[in-house]
């Protein structure tokens, strides 16, 4: 299975950045000039042209840079407005189209939360914006990289001051950073004193990728390298991309939670389940054991990810009184897994159920409905459990495993 790999942990991100490495990754360079071709179109936009040269400054990258005459939107909903007008005209995928969607969103949220007025004074309200978001999706979905498993370093952020309409702030660069906090993406650190991390490189990597502390299993097939409009020392900040084979399975890094409870009822433990269950945690469980003077205790474990671990704790603390919990991550291997809503006809009435899909490759292993949702369609009509889920199952095409 082909996977690719971002890597912003030195260089930062940004998105010009991301175009220029994925063009050297592919040799791909005709999406983004039809991308070009779109956005002059637009009104308001008089010139908008696009080179790709080759920089060899340490390490040979490709790099991006744009001619642009505009009259910059106005609001967040002409932006939004003119990025879908062009969506319509290069034929992005609706999966590619929601990606940007994602992405732009992201922007529009930080900037409005750093300056609640004056939109069209900012940079993100230009059609750079659109083909920095519009140009990698573009690029990864003619390379065949878009359905695969995308991952990322932490990005470098950067430091020194960033310009702002408002004259000079301390970097990094207040909407990037706003954006990681958002999305909880954990940064790397760089002694750097410069912007290395754009906003629209963040909201990229939120939405395309998922970040881990470091490269995944691959066999790596080819590599790319993007380079920034911003020197250090007379070089420029490269951005490297790497396109690999992993195998069906996909890695992924869970953060797991255990303590021990020696002295506490049952009655409490089932509503720590409960609790810990509401605010997402992906699993939990009891296993009996044996601890310190003998005494039978149950190990509590959770198992969550690295955006949701802390507020866990809080809960395992506040509904066992326990004083301590241990924290560790793993990396592990999962079925490929994809969720969508299908409708279904219980007792002459329709009802949707979420259907979960596992592959393995291009081999189906789990299909298996939701069961909430079965359960709420038993309440709602007074039926048994079990005679909801038998016809929910006959109804679903595939494998399905209770």
């Amino acid at each position: 299975m082909k996977t690719l790999l971002i890597d912003p942990r030195v260089g930062g991100i940004a998105g010009d950045m991301l175009v220029a490495a994925l063009v050297d990754l592919t040799g791909s360079t005709q999406p983004l000039f039809t991308l070009a071709e779109a956005i002059v179109t637009l009104r308001g936009c008089s010139t908008f042209d696009v080179g790709i040269t080759e920089t060899e400054n340490g390490i040979r990258a490709k790099k991006l840079s744009i001619e642009i005459a505009e009259k910059r939107s106005g609001s967040d909903g002409n932006l939004a407005t003119a990025m879908e007008e062009v969506i319509e005209m290069v034929g992005l995928s609706n999966g590619a189209a929601a990606k940007a969607r994602a992405v732009l969103r992201d922007l529009i949220e930080a900037e409005k939360r750093l300056h609640p007025a004056g939109f069209s004074r900012h940079t993100v309200a230009s059609a750079d914006t659109i083909f920095d978001i519009l140009g990698p999706l573009l690029i990864m979905e003619e390379a065949g990289l878009l359905g695969c498993p995308v991952y990322a370093t932490p990005p470098a952020l950067g430091g020194g001051t960033v310009p702002t309409g408002r004259g000079e702030v301390g970097g990094p660069a207040p909407a990037a950073l706003e954006i990681c906090a958002r999305h909880r993406i954990p940064v790397s650190e760089s002694s750097l004193a410069m912007e290395l991390t754009t906003p629209t490189g963040a909201a990229l990597l939120a939405n395309l990728a998922t970040v881990v502390d470091r490269f995944p299993a691959m066999v790596p097939t080819r590599i790319g390298y993007g380079a920034g409009t911003r020197e250090n020392n007379g070089r420029p900040n490269l951005l490297r991309v790497v396109e690999g084979e992993i195998g069906d399975l996909v890695e992924e890094r869970i953060v797991i939670l255990e303590t021990n409870l020696d002295d506490i009822t049952g009655e409490t433990v089932g509503y720590t389940f409960e609790r810990l269950f509401a605010a997402g945690a992906v699993d939990v469980f009891v296993t009996p054991a044996i601890g310190k003077k003998h005494r039978p205790v149950q190990v509590l474990s959770v198992i969550t990810d690295h955006a949701r671990y802390l507020d866990l704790i809080s809960i395992m603390m506040d509904e066992t009184g326990t004083l301590g919990v241990r924290v560790r991550e793993e990396p592990r291997l999962v079925a490929d897994r994809s969720r969508e809503a299908v409708e279904v006809a219980v007792a002459g009435q329709i009802f949707q159920v979420r259907v979960k899909t596992s592959h393995v490759g291009e081999r189906v292993v789990a299909v298996k409905p939701e069961y909430e949702d079965m359960k709420e369609i038993a309440l709602a009509l007074g039926m048994p459990f079990r005679a909801v889920a038998d016809e929910v199952h006959r109804q679903i095409p595939g494998i399905c495993r209770d």
